[in-house]
């Protein structure tokens, strides 16, 4: 089956482009389709991710300004179709360009459509004004409407469910990474959280319920990785805490499940995800993960209590006391690190990758 993915850049080090590669490295290299992925002013940027060498890369530069980039767009999307004439078609691409595309290009193809993000993400900033909020509904309105002409509609978990009324949803949730033979040990006095430096990763709540923990454990330490920015203030702010001794802040690694096995447990602070895939890498790991019940993702993943613990959404009390407990109970630690790298496996690379291939083959009846 030849298979064309249209997307965005994929340099980034971000988890929907890890997903990205992951699914289709495995697509030709293990279920032996042709594999296409047309980026979007990609050029000579090198790619944090690796994908196979059996995978055929386009790239679509656009001009600036909005007509030159939509007029680009369309006729570089459909010239390409035309000539590659894939069996089918998965948009993974967040923006509202994205969802004109079963218009632009028709029926001809079975188009999938991969939803990363929840609707959540364009009202939790800082600054979401009246006029703003109106806009975003306005977008939502055209969202819902032109989704339905995809041929499948796929969301990540069951809470992003409700965010839809499609008559084509699928869930399909993201694949594991890696699964290391190795588990931590979870004595180091060590905790990690993962993410770029943003709004909604949360790290300031983060750092805010920390810092109690090292008024009653000073011995402990919390390592950030992420990408920076220096205008969310992270370091200043750990600064004002009186705790930058007690936290360390990391540019993103390749290798971050080394960085897991370093680890006790992992935190995740953020206002809301996709999925909350870093919670299944240091499952992975054998590392229990202390999180916030933030939409949407956490509640799919962890069993509160047994393989790790989920915290009211955005309560940093609440966060500071289950992160203390995990210290202070190592026993429990333990125990739930090791129903966490059990209960991860649903999300295995080889059954989730499987699902789509399935899911394909079924939307082409194809057998190739």
């Amino acid at each position: 089956m030849k298979i064309l993915y249209i997307t965005n850049k994929i340099n980034p080090a971000g988890g929907l482009e890890r997903v990205l590669a992951i699914k289709t490295s495995a697509l030709a290299d293990v279920f032996g389709h042709e594999v296409h992925i047309l980026t979007l002013n990609q050029r000579d940027e090198r790619v944090f991710h690796d994908f196979s060498s059996k995978i055929t890369m386009h790239d679509l530069v656009l001009p600036p300004g909005p007509f030159g980039y939509g007029l680009g767009y369309i006729m570089g999307i459909q010239k390409l179709v035309s000539t590659l004439k894939p069996d089918l078609i998965d948009v993974c691409d967040d923006g509202l360009k994205a969802f004109f595309l079963p218009l632009i290009l028709g029926r001809k193809n079975p188009i999938v459509y991969e939803r990363h993000v929840s609707k959540v993400i364009e009202y939790n900033s800082l600054n979401t004004s009246f006029l703003k909020k109106a806009i975003i509904q306005v977008k939502f309105a055209l969202m819902d409407f032109l989704a339905r002409y995809f041929t499948r509609f796929v969301v990540l978990t069951n809470g992003n469910v409700g965010e839809w009324d499609l008559p084509n949803l699928v869930v399909m949730p993201n694949p594991l990474t890696f699964f290391p033979e190795r588990v931590s040990n979870l004595q180091s006095k060590k905790a990690i959280a993962v993410g770029r430096h943003a709004f909604q990763k949360g790290f300031d709540l983060l750092l805010k319920s920390w810092k109690p923990v090292v008024e009653k454990h000073p011995d402990w330490h919390l390592d950030i990785y992420g990408k920076e920015d220096p205008e969310v203030g992270l370091k200043k702010l750990a600064e004002n805490l009186k705790i930058s001794d007690h936290v360390s802040f990391f540019e993103p690694v390749k290798a971050i499940e080394e960085k897991y096995l370093e680890s006790s447990f992992y935190i995740l602070s953020s206002r809301f995800e996709g999925f909350g895939m870093v919670l299944t890498e240091a499952m992975a790991c054998g590392v229990p993960c202390v999180s916030f019940d933030c939409p949407c993702g956490p509640a799919d993943i962890i069993q509160n209590g047994a393989d790790g613990l989920l915290v009211p959404d955005g309560n940093v009390e609440e966060l500071t006391k289950n992160i203390i407990y995990m210290i202070e109970n190592e026993e429990s630690r333990k125990a739930m690190g090791k129903l966490a790298r059990q209960n991860v496996g649903r999300f295995s690379k080889d059954g989730i990758v499987n699902q789509w291939d399935v899911l394909f083959r079924s939307l082409t009846k194809s057998d190739d």
